[in-house]
């Protein structure tokens, strides 16, 4: 795990854009597309906005989620309608979008199809996440009932998970999937996260699900 610190979240937004832009040209040099994986929510809609606009051969560029909530693309809460906002837009609108969200399927009908499907797209090229302040990531949280299942060794690209609390269904990227990337970013803001982060490094990740991917990570954070 390596951390890097912004003197503010702007310039972080920056920062990051590059850097993502930077590995997927790379990865571009050496393979025939480059599979990127990224979180929905509002905090990554900066770099989003920095990276549309990045001069590379996005036509080649795989994006995906890494989690989606289990209604229409014109609802509030959908991940997917953000992604079309703020990254899929620019140059970026170039890059091929594997929507995870099916009407005529539930999210655990989704997850077995879609796992196949992404056989070919693993290991991702290059993973951005965030965390929440209870150390879930994705949507991989701490006391889901799928999380076990979720983590295993031998688990699918995808599951489909209903977290604590939560009325709206998801399909996830498992543990797996996100070990397994071959870059991994994340993204986190304030002290509270910044605790949370140093928690997580010690606890095993049925607890702290963000540990699946610590030993890797490039952590970026601002206050």
């Amino acid at each position: 795990m390596k951390m890097f610190e912004y003197a503010d979240r702007e310039m972080l937004a920056i920062e990051v854009a590059n850097n993502l832009a930077g590995e997927l040209k790379q990865s571009l040099l050496v393979n025939e597309f480059a599979s990127f994986a990224v979180p929905g929510g509002t905090s990554p809609g900066p770099i989003f906005d920095a990276l549309c606009a990045a001069d590379l051969d996005w036509s080649r560029v795989h994006v995906m989620l890494t989690d989606e909530r289990w209604v229409d693309e014109d609802h509030a809460q959908s991940n997917t309608a953000l992604l079309r906002n703020r990254l899929l837009t620019n140059r970026a609108a170039a890059a091929k979008f594997i929507a995870f969200y099916r009407p005529e399927q539930t999210a655990t009908e989704a997850a077995a199809d879609l796992s196949e499907q992404l056989k070919s797209e693993l290991p991702i090229s290059v993973l951005l996440l965030g965390m929440g302040a209870d150390m879930h990531t994705a949507s991989l949280f701490p006391g889901a009932p799928e999380l076990e299942a979720a983590l295993a060794a031998n688990a699918p690209a995808l599951c489909a998970v209903q977290p604590p609390g939560h009325e709206i269904s998801r399909l996830s990227l498992t543990g797996p999937a996100l070990s397994g990337a071959m870059s991994t970013h994340i993204v986190i803001y304030g002290d509270e996260k910044r605790e949370a982060l140093n928690r997580a490094s010690s606890l095993p990740a049925l607890q702290a699900p963000v540990s699946t991917v610590l030993s890797t990570a490039h952590i970026h954070w601002a206050a």
